[in-house]
C-alpha cells in the first residue's frame, strides 16, 4: 500500500529535521514523513563538520544567511540548554596576519556591525591576550561564538518528531517520482511508495538529483568539496583556547583553514576545500564514477576551474602533503609542527555552483508546484537550523 501524507521531507540532516519540526509546530494536524536514505540521521554534512555555532559576521547584510544565522544561533543555544545538550561558548579570534588582509578585516567588521553581531576590534596585544600562541597584526574578537555537536542536535530533533507521531523513514532512498496527479506526487523509494501533497527536498549532497526526479530543473548544480580535518595532540591543543580563524578570502564561501576547540575539548585544524571525486568520497583516495562524470559534464565546473585553478591546485597539494598543510596553518599558530597533527576525519560540503562557474554564497530555496527545493544550505545552515527550518516550513505550508 502507498503511504499518504501531507508533507514529505527528503533528507534527515539537521535542516530537514528542523523543517519537519517547524511544520509540526505551526500546523500540528499536518501529517509528515521524513525520508532518509541512510540507516541513521545526520550521516553526512550534519555529522561531519567543525561543530561551530557561528555568530553571523561573515555574511552579506540582508542575505538569508545573515538574517537566519543571527536569529538562529541564540535560539539554538537556548534549545540545547533546555534539553541538556552540551555547548561551549569559547569565543573566536579572527586574525589578519599581513597588512594586505586589513581591508578584508575592515569589511568583516562592517558586516558584523550591520548584522548586529557583537565583536571588538583588537590589535596584536588583544590577540595575545585571548590566544597567546596565535599570530596576527590585527583582529576581531567575537565572544558569542560557541561549539556543539550538531549530530546531537539532529538526534534530539528526530526523537521529538518520533514522539509526536512524525514518520521518520530511515533507509528510504528516493529513486524516482511519478508525475503529479490531482495535486499529489508519489515518491518511489527503496523502502516503498509514499504519496504527498508537498515535497520538501533537504537532501544536501544529492538535492539537485532529487529535484530533477521531481520534475524540476535546478539553475545550479551541487559540486562536492571535501574538507579534511586534523586533530592536535593533547600537548599542542593547550596552545588553543577557543577558535582561531583567518581572514577569509571573500571570493569563496568557505572560511579557510582554522583552529577549533570542539564541545568535547578536542582541537581540530581544518578544513581545506578539495574537489571530491564523489559526493560521498570522504577518503583522500576514493570516488564515484557517476558523480565524477556528472561534475565533469557540467559547464559550471569548467568555468569555476578556469577561474580558480591555482587555488584548486594549492588545496590539492596541501591535502597530499602534510608539511604544506602545516605551513598554511602555521600562519595562525607559528609553533605548530607536523608531529602535532594526526589524521582525524573529513566532511563534504554540498556547494551550489551556477553555469557561469560562480560559487553561490547565500542559501538557495526554489519553489515549484508541490515542491520546495533547498538547493544550497551549507554552513551556517546548522547554526541557523531552527530559523531556516521555520523559513522553509513557511514556504511549504503556503502550498498546502
Amino acid at each position: 500500500m502507498t503511504e499518504r501524507v501531507d508533507v514529505a521531507v527528503v533528507g534527515a540532516g539537521i535542516v530537514g529535521l528542523a523543517t519537519a519540526r517547524a511544520i509540526r509546530a505551526a500546523r500540528p494536524a499536518t501529517s509528515i514523513a521524513v525520508l532518509e536514505k541512510e540507516p541513521e540521521v545526520a550521516a553526512h554534512q550534519t555529522g561531519r563538520n567543525s561543530g561551530v555555532i557561528h555568530a553571523g559576521l561573515y555574511y552579506e547584510p540582508g542575505s538569508l544567511k545573515a538574517r537566519l544565522c543571527v536569529e538562529g544561533g541564540p535560539r539554538l543555544v537556548r534549545y540545547c540548554a533546555e534539553r541538556g545538550i552540551p555547548t561551549a561558548r569559547t569565543g573566536k579570534v579572527v586574525v589578519a596576519t599581513t597588512p594586505a588582509q586589513i581591508p578584508a578585516l575592515d569589511e568583516l567588521e562592517r558586516r558584523a556591525r550591520a548584522n548586529r553581531v557583537e565583536c571588538t576590534r583588537i590589535g596584536r596585544a588583544g590577540i595575545r591576550e585571548r590566544e597567546p600562541h596565535a599570530a596576527g597584526i590585527d583582529g576581531l574578537w567575537v565572544p558569542v561564538t560557541a561549539s556543539v555537536d550538531f549530530g546531537d542536535v539532529a538526534r534530539a530533533f528526530a526523537a521529538e518528531l518520533s514522539a509526536e507521531g512524525v514518520a521518520l523513514r530511515t533507509g528510504w532512498e528516493v529513486r524516482e517520482a511519478r508525475p503529479p496527479r490531482e495535486g499529489r506526487r508519489v515518491l518511489e523509494t527503496s523502502g516503498g511508495a509514499l504519496e504527498a501533497s508537498v515535497v520538501v527536498t533537504c537532501a544536501g549532497l544529492h538535492v539537485d538529483r532529487v529535484a530533477r526526479a521531481l520534475g524540476c530543473e535546478p539553475d545550479v548544480r551541487v559540486l562536492p568539496f571535501r574538507g579534511e580535518y586534523w586533530s592536535l595532540t593533547p600537548a599542542a591543543a593547550k596552545r588553543v583556547r577557543g577558535h582561531i580563524y583567518p581572514v577569509p578570502d571573500p571570493r569563496f564561501p568557505h572560511l579557510g583553514v582554522h583552529f577549533t576547540r570542539n564541545v568535547h575539548g578536542r582541537v581540530e585544524v581544518g578544513p581545506n576545500a578539495v574537489w571530491a571525486w564523489g559526493r560521498e568520497a570522504y577518503a583522500r583516495v576514493s570516488g564515484d564514477a557517476r558523480d565524477a562524470i556528472h561534475t565533469l559534464s557540467y559547464r559550471g565546473f569548467w568555468n569555476l576551474a578556469r577561474r580558480h585553478w591555482r587555488t584548486g591546485v594549492g588545496e590539492q597539494w596541501r591535502s597530499l602533503n602534510r608539511r604544506a598543510f602545516v605551513a598554511r596553518a602555521r600562519a595562525l599558530v607559528p609553533q605548530l609542527e607536523a608531529s602535532d597533527l594526526s589524521a582525524w576525519r573529513s566532511g563534504i560540503r554540498a556547494q551550489a555552483v551556477d553555469a557561469g562557474g560562480a560559487l553561490v554564497h547565500d542559501f538557495v530555496i526554489r519553489e515549484a508546484a508541490g515542491v520546495v527545493n533547498v538547493l544550497n544550505a551549507p554552513s551556517p545552515a546548522a547554526t541557523a537550523c531552527l530559523a531556516i527550518g521555520e523559513h522553509i516550513a513557511g514556504v511549504a505550508l503556503r502550498q498546502l
